[in-house]
């Protein structure tokens, strides 16, 4: 089993300031190590390590770390897809197989900035280096990322988070209707990571969770869908084994050889490792 979204990083206040007070359980360092002894539980045996700096030593620091831990298996880093000298940077990441793709944070950006012509000619760029390219989004820009990425044909995308869904209140019509849309672009597929975040962190209720899967599973299918926790962020809530538990009850609905697309293959040909 693959888990499609971990983070890795050593916790400084200014950088990472986007981790609040509030957020203290997961104010400090977290390397692959911290990882080993759940993954070995569960039987997950890798895991796609995903940018949380938005800057190339995050690329090279990953790097790092995936030379030492062989549970690393792929990385989507971090590059300026607005560089005039784009395609130079892009060459020379080549040269690092394990990096699969990027992801920019859009929840942060506008929609002046999501639908640039400029961005969306870099993203463009991105399949003729066999690159994917991840989707970080709130509820409310996924109209822009669908008129985004219906200009981007051909282009292997995926949605983290379910597009972070307003799970805390429930409001998900308009979501809802949202992914359909999305998904009916055959080249976006959906990782179901991160809605512990989106959710009352210390009081959700499982049906909450899966009122969101059932939109998710409905519209990708599970030819396009994909296991990914958001660790260590998901700890502002849980232990990451509950957050695993909860996918797979859900996912017990389904047959052996679908479980094993969601939680194995999917992921296995999305970011090729």
């Amino acid at each position: 089993m693959i888990d499609t979204h971990v983070h890795f990083w050593n916790f400084n206040p200014v950088r990472d300031s986007w981790i609040s007070e509030e957020m203290m359980a997961i104010r400090k360092d977290f390397s692959p190590k911290n990882l080993l002894r759940t993954f070995n539980e569960l039987q997950i045996t890798g895991c796609i390590a995903v940018q949380a700096n938005q800057s190339e030593e995050e690329n090279q620091f990953l790097l790092r770390l995936a030379e030492q831990n062989e549970i690393i298996k792929g990385i989507v880093g971090w590059i300026d897809l607005l560089n005039p000298d784009l395609e130079e940077r892009l060459t020379y990441w080549g040269n690092f197989k394990t990096i699969k793709g990027w992801r920019h944070v859009l929840q942060a950006e506008n929609s002046d900035f999501i639908l640039n012509k400029k961005f969306i000619a870099g993203i463009n760029l991105l399949k003729k280096y066999n690159y994917t390219y991840d989707l970080l989004c709130y509820h409310d820009q996924l109209t822009d990322i669908i008129k985004m990425v219906d200009q981007i044909p051909d282009q292997p995308f995926v949605l983290d988070h379910c597009g972070k869904p307003n799970v805390k209140n429930q409001d998900l019509q308009t979501w809802s209707a949202n992914i359909k849309t999305l998904a009916s672009n055959p080249n976006v597929s959906c990782k179901v990571s991160g809605l512990l975040a989106e959710a009352n962190w210390k009081n959700w209720k499982e049906k909450e969770l899966f009122n969101c899967f059932d939109s998710i599973f409905e519209h990708f299918g599970v030819e396009r869908v994909m296991y990914g926790s958001d660790w260590p962020v998901m700890l502002i809530s849980r232990p990451y084994e509950d957050w695993f538990n909860l996918v797979n009850k859900y996912a017990t609905q389904f047959s052996a050889a679908e479980r094993k697309l969601i939680f194995t293959d999917n992921a296995k040909a999305f970011y090729q490792v």
